[in-house]
């Protein structure tokens, strides 16, 4: 039976295919690649809050592109001469544990991984972060859209429409082994300025002039 994955992660490194342009066998789709983005979503939080020397890195430990993300993440941070606290939480009470002692650990801003279980608790992480007057860079628009700070990440309306068209080829007859996985064609770099107001933080016009939308 043919299989048209949408992955968030390398496809490659999680065994779906062998190549991208020829993926062989039953199997192709989209990679959103969301686990490879951390380093660009830690540079965007860097130029909002360069002051930030000490940032936090939110990460469910019971996801295998934990790991990798966080490696991005700390290389990244050694390059901008940041010190990178990793945060573990895979259940909603280590989530609260960890917003409650983030002051105290003198985080000034936090990186959330790209994970199932924790944009599954998108309400409860952008609560959280109004509440601990946290900055925080997500992986996907809609946390912004629910009140977050900052997102940067593939369009996912984009990617499942080229997800749906492979399937609309593939019942035409193609091969998946001949339907090449297709990477975002489209980024989304979104800033929420009410919550951003709200934290007395001034987004600098550089970043403004980037977006791809500022929410009022």
């Amino acid at each position: 039976m043919p299989i048209v994955f949408p992955s968030g992660s390398d496809p490659i490194a999680a065994g779906l295919v062998s190549s991208f342009s020829r993926p062989a066998g039953n199997v192709t789709g989209i990679a959103f690649m969301f686990t490879l983005l951390g380093a660009k979503n830690l540079e965007l939080l860097h130029e909002l809050l360069p002051k930030a020397t000490v940032v936090g890195a939110l990460a469910n430990p019971n996801n295998p592109n934990a790991a990798p993300q966080v490696r991005d993440l700390q290389a990244a941070a050694r390059a901008l001469g940041i010190q990178l606290v990793v945060l573990n939480a895979g259940s909603e009470r280590e989530i609260d544990n960890i917003y409650s002692t983030l002051s105290q650990r003198r985080i000034g801003a936090l990186v959330v991984t790209a994970d199932g279980f924790l944009i599954s608790r998108q309400e409860q992480l952008v609560e959280l972060a109004t509440r601990h007057a946290v900055p925080a860079m997500y992986p996907l628009r809609q946390y912004v859209a629910s009140g977050g700070l900052i997102s940067y990440g593939a369009n996912l309306s984009e990617a499942f429409r080229q997800a749906g068209n492979y399937v609309g080829r593939i019942l035409k007859g193609a091969k998946p082994a001949d339907l090449p996985v297709e990477q975002p064609t489209k980024f989304e770099f979104v800033i929420n300025l009410k919550t951003a107001r709200a934290l007395g933080l001034t987004i600098p016009q550089t970043l403004l002039l980037r977006a791809d939308q500022v929410i009022e």
